[in-house]
């Protein structure tokens, strides 16, 4: 059978301009499931289109690709069925049984399989004949480069975020030279790998061994020597290094939707991260440098901050009726605890009585960019009540109850109070200014940060202690 070129390439544009829709509706709650659905459509005209692409014959004439379905074009498109056959058993597997706190680990992992995939694209590219050799050589090792970095950077987030490894930042001597070294290392190898004859094939290979090698070296340590505090930004910069690592693979494909798709992902990643950092006060560059978490030399103070007090379910009842105005400020926890839905209840409940509730989603709730936001829209809490930190801060010393509910160093005074804290300089969530605090908290265990939060010890603050959805539902029955 035969294919027109034009067939292709409008199917290509098409899925591109799909993308595009998609990445504009996910900006926003209400059209967040249209840009979904953008997404998919997207995706399966992308998928159709290349496996006939691939699998054409290699001759084209009159405007036309021929497509084999016999011999060795029968036999690949055969492989790729087969490919993705096994793929799509394995991913609905893992999204049938994934829980939204285990979304953020999935992510990094499926990163790190963006970043393989473009270390083998560029291996496999390396051996091919091309008219213009120094630019395909300078795309293949652009192409490992960013593959393994975001390969291994993405498998530690992974174990970071499973609580596999510690969080706490690897602090090696020197660590900045050391990434610096590994990137001054990259541009000398990629030089040496250009300019080297392409007869010396075992010489050259050397090279890109060499080349993979510093990659994924770096890779690890960049994101080894960021703390868990600032895991969210790590794994939305992954991420657009995910986007970037499938453009080059689309570079030595030939493949114009792949660098496309690639563009548009390490991008809106990359800006998405950017965003992130300013609410964050951080250094955009020192994310992409890695270590921007924690500087050389701060560590945590050791500080007693008195005694905590604890309040009951029914105390924390008794509280909520009394007040004209509640903000809930919610973390990881409540995501641990599946607290959403009796939070979105309670919420309903308060607003029956006339009370004045509103959410603050600090930028790094959770532990991937929105995840908050996810949980609560998942619950059917109004998208009009859930507002960002920025929104809310001003106007918290007029409120008359905060919930805390499994949130901690996105409300820790010490970002702000203690300048040798290792979260120094962060913006938080000032639930503090308000007139009272219910924390909801299953011990007194530090924050993923490690960090100890001098909010628990307040004279206004007050520990309801246990499991947040059990907590919460307990208030309700108290109502």
């Amino acid at each position: 059978m035969s294919l027109p070129v034009t067939l292709v390439q409008g199917a290509y544009i098409v899925a591109g301009l799909s993308f595009i829709l998609a990445l504009a509706g996910l900006s926003r709650h209400e059209t967040a499931r249209a840009g979904n659905r953008f997404g998919i459509i997207g995706m399966t005209i992308a998928l159709v289109a290349t496996i006939l692409a691939a699998t054409a014959g290699t001759s084209v004439s009159a405007g036309r690709v021929e497509v084999s379905t016999e011999g060795s074009g029968g036999f690949g498109l055969a492989l790729i069925l087969a490919a993705m056959g096994i793929g799509a058993v394995i991913g609905l597997d893992r999204a049938k049984k994934v829980e939204m706190t285990g979304m953020p680990e999935l992510i990094a992992m499926l990163h790190s399989f963006v970043g393989l995939a473009a270390v083998l694209v560029g291996w496999n590219s390396s051996v091919e004949d091309t008219p213009y050799p120094v630019i395909h050589d300078v795309e293949v090792a652009i192409g490992v480069f960013i593959g393994a970095v975001t390969f291994t950077g993405s498998i530690v987030a992974f174990l970071k975020l499973s609580a596999r490894i510690k969080s706490a930042p690897l602090m090696l001597p020197g660590r900045n030279w050391i990434n610096l070294g590994a990137i001054a290392a990259f541009f000398v190898l990629t030089v040496v790998y250009v300019v080297m004859p392409a007869d010396e094939t075992m010489a050259r290979r050397a090279v890109l061994v060499l080349i993979t090698a510093v990659a994924l070296a770096l890779g690890w340590h960049l994101v080894a020597s960021i703390g868990g505090g600032d895991m969210p930004v790590v794994v939305s910069m992954l991420n657009s290094y995910s986007g970037w690592a499938a453009a080059a693979a689309g570079f030595l494909l030939g493949n114009d939707l792949l660098i496309i798709t690639g563009a548009l992902v390490g991008s809106s990643g990359a800006y998405l991260s950017y965003i992130m950092c300013r609410a964050m006060n951080r250094s955009f560059i020192s994310v992409i440098a890695g270590g921007f978490g924690v500087e050389a030399g701060t560590v945590a103070a050791d500080v007693d901050y008195g005694e905590h007090r604890e309040i009951t379910a029914e105390g924390a009842a008794a509280m909520l009726t009394d007040a004209r105005s509640v903000v809930i400020t919610p973390g990881y926890g409540m995501a641990v605890a599946q607290a959403q839905y009796p939070v979105a209840d309670l919420t309903r409940k308060l607003r029956e009585r006339g009370i004045d509730v509103k959410f603050a989603i600090h930028p790094v709730a959770g532990r991937l960019p929105g995840h908050m936001n996810v949980l609560l829209a998942e619950a059917k809490v109004p998208y009009d009540i859930v507002l960002e930190m920025d929104e809310v801060n001003d106007d918290l010393k007029d409120v008359d109850v905060v919930l805390v509910i499994g949130a901690n160093d996105t409300v820790n005074p010490a970002a702000s109070e203690d300048p040798t804290s290792p979260i120094a300089g962060m913006p938080v969530v000032r639930v503090w200014e308000a007139a009272n605090v219910i924390v909801f908290k299953r011990s007194m265990a530090t924050g993923y940060a490690g960090v100890q939060n001098p909010l628990f010890f307040k004279e206004n603050s007050q520990m309801l202690f246990g499991d947040a959805k059990d907590r919460v539902e307990d208030i309700i029955k108290a109502l």
